[in-house]
């Protein structure tokens, strides 16, 4: 089925209008925002079931970081199915599935072994159903659309996680831990739904002749393969995973940091929501003021800002300093906005759902191990001086960045046609 997308040269700004006048990009958006809250709420309050149940400080912590760590291996293992079935089925299903998980887990007493394991397979899939939505978006909008239809779903999910971590506080203290996961489920059914009627039935992303012979597990790992042997397009995930596994390990010190200094009781969370308010702000403005060409020479030195503010952790602050420099680094992930368009140029056309599949669970893992590495660094030099090191190597990715010949306009995967010449699509 050939679709029509929002058009928009690559050297022509684009704006938020433009990206939402696509009534289809509208229904994966509202879709995708209810579901991040659903997400939030959902860890956060198994998170306290787990904790309720076993009184143990590390099996909390498993049940909140047990829906990211898999993602990877899933991605690798499974992520060709994202360009070899049905997109609608794929995301109808993969909400489906969500909504089954929390529905088990807020219904059906288990074991915490089981509850667990039930989370971590959903994860092993997750990567699947957000392939392919990440395929359809830069399928449908083009050029800068794209970009700012990336910056949209950041402001959304920054929103949508702090909505999620508030209700989840108030659901749990209203209905108790097992309803407000029902809560979450209910959240999930009504994006399945939606995706199901509002949906038009698309063709997968690979033709029937390019998605090779074998099982979904072969064609997935030979597809990976070819991802990550391509210099541009490994440099290019690794420049999006990098920076934010490092600010990740930084947040993940912030309440040892404010329990340290002795800061009230309450402060933590403010110094906890200036990072996702950074953000927010920052994707807001670069999106919405810059161009294109701006964008992408602003990569390196929003790198950069995303690191120089930790630094400023080493001489301990108080709590306004600190909510200062870490308001300057959110505000640094705006650079994210530059690298979509060279990483998407970058593609092989008809991998792209398992490309941003793995992207998207790379980052997820990253950011799950990024706080374990650091947290073992602080137990040696303090969480000031360990928040200020992840400064550092932020601001040494900067300097590998800048580093590169061409950031900006990589080659293709060899021997692939990229989405820039496909033709409905045209990103250079």
């Amino acid at each position: 089925m050939t679709t029509s997308a929002v058009p928009a040269q690559a050297d022509q700004r684009a704006t938020y209008r433009d990206v939402l006048a696509e009534r289809r990009f509208r229904l994966l958006f509202s879709t995708r925002t209810l579901a991040v809250t659903a997400d939030s709420l959902r860890i956060t309050t198994f998170s306290v079931l787990v904790f309720t149940n076993t009184g143990s400080a590390l099996f909390s912590a498993l049940a909140f970081g047990v829906g990211f760590l898999p993602q990877l291996f899933g991605s690798v293992l499974l992520g060709s199915l994202a360009d070899r079935l049905p997109p609608r089925a794929l995301i109808a299903g993969g909400y489906a599935l969500e909504c089954a998980a929390a529905l088990l887990l807020a219904l059906l007493p288990m074991p915490v072994a089981a509850s667990l394991a039930v989370v971590a397979l959903v994860a092993l899939v997750t990567p699947v159903f957000g392939g392919v939505s990440s395929r359809l978006v830069a399928q449908w909008l083009e050029g800068d659309a794209y970009v700012l239809g990336r910056s949209l779903n950041n402001i959304a999910s920054s929103g949508a996680q702090l909505v999620g971590l508030a209700l989840g506080g108030a659901a749990v203290a209203a209905l108790g831990p097992h309803r407000a996961i029902a809560v979450s489920g209910a959240l999930y059914l009504g994006c399945a739904l939606a995706i199901r009627l509002r949906l038009p039935w698309l063709a997968p992303g690979a033709p029937r002749d390019a998605r090779g012979g074998g099982g979904a597990v072969r064609a997935s790992l030979r597809g990976a393969g070819l991802l990550l042997r391509g210099r541009p397009v490994r440099r290019l995930m690794l420049a999006q995973w990098l920076p934010s596994a490092f600010v990740a390990g930084a947040e993940g010190l912030i309440v040892a940091y404010a329990g340290g200094r002795h800061f009230a009781p309450g402060r933590y969370a403010v110094l906890m929501a200036c990072l996702p308010v950074g953000m927010l702000i920052g994707d807001l403005l670069v999106g919405r003021l810059l161009g294109p060409d701006t964008r992408e020479r602003l990569v390196v030195p929003l790198v950069a800002l995303m690191g120089l503010p930790l630094l400023g952790f080493s001489m301990e602050p108080g709590v306004v300093l600190s909510s200062c420099l870490l308001l300057l680094c959110g505000f640094g992930f705006a650079y994210g906005l530059g690298v979509q368009r060279p990483f998407l140029d970058a593609l092989p056309q008809d991998g792209q759902g398992q490309a941003f599949g793995l992207l998207g669970s790379g980052n997820m893992t990253l950011q799950g191990v990024g706080p374990v590495c650091f947290g073992a660094v602080a137990a040696g030099i303090g969480t000031g001086g360990a928040m200020a090191l992840a400064g550092v190597a932020a601001v040494l990715t900067a300097g590998w960045i800048l580093s590169w010949h061409a950031p900006t306009s990589p080659a293709p995967v060899e021997g692939c046609s990229t989405g820039s010449k496909g033709d409905t699509e045209h990103h250079a």
